[in-house]
Formats: C-alpha cells, sequence, structure tokens
C-alpha cells in the first residue's frame, strides 16, 4: 500500500469568530459529484471544540469553496456531557436524515476532561442539526470505565455497529489516559451495547494510545485505519484487516503514509478518515499539533 500526499487544504487561523485555530477529526460528506463537505472540529479563543465544515471539489482540493457560517454543533448548555466542546466524527445517512455522531467534552470534578458521545440529526438536507437528547448516546460504562469517544459507525435499522476508542486506565492527571478500540452494536443507532473485547490492543512497550478508528468494508475483507501514539512518539497513522470486523491483525508496516521530513505534518499524522470516490481512494487526516497546522489529503497509488 502507498498513498501519495496531495496538500495541505485548510488550516483554521480565524477565519470566523469561532475557528480560532486547531483543525482535526476531518470526515468527508458527498454531495454532488465531485463536491465534498469536509467536516472538521477546530475551537475557539477560549479553546472550546465546534464541529464546522468547508467544501471543496475533491479534484481541487486546494481550492476551498465555501466555509460554514455558523459551527453545526457549539458547546452545549450548563452541566451537560459536551458543556465544554463538541465535535463531529461521524455522519450516517438514514432515509432522508443525516446523523452526526459526535464528541463531547466535560469538565466536572478532579479529572481535567471527560469525553462521551452524543448524537446529533438533521432532518432539513444537512441546513441544520439538532441534537437528539441532552445525554450522551455511549458514555463510561462497565466494558469502558473512563471515557468513550471518536466513534465511527456502519450499518442500518437493526444491525448497527461502532468501533471507538476507549479509556481503559489513567495513571495520573497530569499525564495521558491510555485507550485502545471497541466495539459496540445496537438495533436502532441509539441504545449500544458495549462488549470489553479488546480489537486493537497496543503492540509496543512505550504504546498507550489507538484512537479514532475509521472502517471500510472491502469485497473480501474489513479494513480499519486509526491513529496511534507512545510516551516516545506522536500520533501516526496505522492500518489493521479483518475477515469479520471483530478479530483485527495489525499490519501498520503496510500503511504506507508516514511523516513528511519537514513542514505541516513532519511532526504528528492523526485522525484518518479513509473514503472512495470516482474509482480512487482518498484519505483526509490532521498535522501537527493535532491539527493546529491544518488537516490534508491524500490518495491510494498502490493497494
Amino acid at each position: 500500500m502507498r498513498w501519495r500526499k496531495l496538500c495541505r487544504f485548510f488550516k483554521a487561523a480565524g477565519q470566523r469568530p469561532w475557528m480560532h485555530s486547531h483543525s482535526l477529526l476531518p470526515f468527508a460528506e458527498p454531495i454532488d459529484g465531485n463536491l465534498f463537505r469536509i467536516w472538521f472540529t477546530t475551537r475557539n479563543e477560549n479553546n472550546r471544540s465546534h464541529a464546522g465544515w468547508l467544501e471543496m471539489d475533491i479534484t481541487k482540493p486546494q481550492d476551498v469553496l465555501h466555509i460554514a457560517e455558523q459551527p453545526v454543533l457549539a458547546p452545549g448548555a450548563p452541566g451537560r456531557f459536551d458543556h465544554t466542546g463538541a465535535g463531529g466524527t461521524w455522519l450516517v445517512r438514514r432515509g432522508d436524515e443525516r446523523w452526526l455522531y459526535y464528541i463531547g467534552w466535560s469538565q466536572h470534578g478532579p479529572d481535567p476532561y471527560h469525553v462521551a458521545i452524543g448524537l446529533a440529526i438533521s432532518r432539513d438536507g444537512g441546513k441544520t442539526y439538532v441534537r437528539h437528547g441532552p445525554d450522551a448516546v455511549l458514555d463510561r460504562n462497565p466494558s469502558d470505565p473512563i471515557m468513550v469517544s471518536t466513534p465511527c459507525v456502519l450499518g442500518s435499522d437493526g444491525n448497527w455497529r461502532m468501533w471507538y476508542f476507549s479509556a481503559t486506565e489513567w495513571p495520573e492527571p497530569s499525564q495521558p489516559p491510555y485507550y485502545n478500540v471497541r466495539h459496540a452494536t445496537s438495533a436502532d443507532g441509539i441504545v449500544w451495547q458495549t462488549n470489553p473485547q479488546v480489537l486493537i490492543a497496543a503492540e509496543r512497550p512505550t504504546e498507550i494510545a489507538i484512537a479514532r478508528p475509521c472502517v471500510i468494508r472491502d469485497s473480501d475483507r474489513w479494513l480499519m485505519w486509526y491513529c496511534h501514539r507512545g510516551t516516545d512518539y506522536l500520533y501516526r497513522i496505522g492500518y489493521a484487516e479483518s475477515p469479520d470486523g471483530l478479530s483485527w491483525t495489525r499490519r501498520d508496516a503496510l500503511t504506507g503514509i508516514d511523516l513528511s521530513d519537514s513542514g505541516w505534518d513532519s511532526e504528528l499524522m492523526a485522525y484518518p478518515f479513509v473514503f472512495d470516490h470516482g474509482g480512487s481512494r482518498y484519505m483526509l487526516y490532521a498535522g501537527n499539533g493535532y491539527g493546529r497546522d491544518g488537516m490534508g489529503l491524500a490518495i491510494l497509488e498502490q493497494d
């Protein structure tokens, strides 16, 4: 597998009042032909996350056509699970509705932060999104004792599947938590049944985090891209394969994309989103500083 980097197509730098810095957690929504809406999470001047989008012709990614005037999701009401920030991570079209799964940040008690998974729904063709309810659709539970985040959601009525990161250990509040990838199922996309089985686990002695799974089902196998980091290195993009979406084999050596020698993605590459269009396979990802230096697009040249 070999990817060719096309460009850094966007860096948040005050284009909107709620877009002070960072462009992370990108994902693509097809609109019409080569027109795509690229969703991402950005931060305002108070470091609060907001979910928004830009539009581009995927064949001309360096030319941004339009940027949302207002955020699709802003921090929630005081005391809610998303009261300090909200960031989109995955979109599912369900009939005439669009279901936006997102992550909500909050701060309660001694922990520096808490993250859970929420849902917002559009019933007007994607013009506006309304939270499904005041609570998360997936939060800490017996299988996921600390927090959950970055969901990938596939399926339809009666057979929904979610891959997400689950934090399992937090040694010290001043240090980052440890997390891996797990799986949940649902009959309706709202009530989820979790499973303690770890799908993508640490392989290196220093590895502490595996996040933002992106799953695609090819004709003969399931494929997953994710990002991983350790105590001695920042995020890199990894890759795994599975016969059923549950039993995964890590094949990071086959990922086919790595840090640049210099520039905006020379220190860190994170939050991959892989999608197909027009016979090609593309990857969105965030660069240095967890998206502080922008987000880019790559195309698969050799499978």
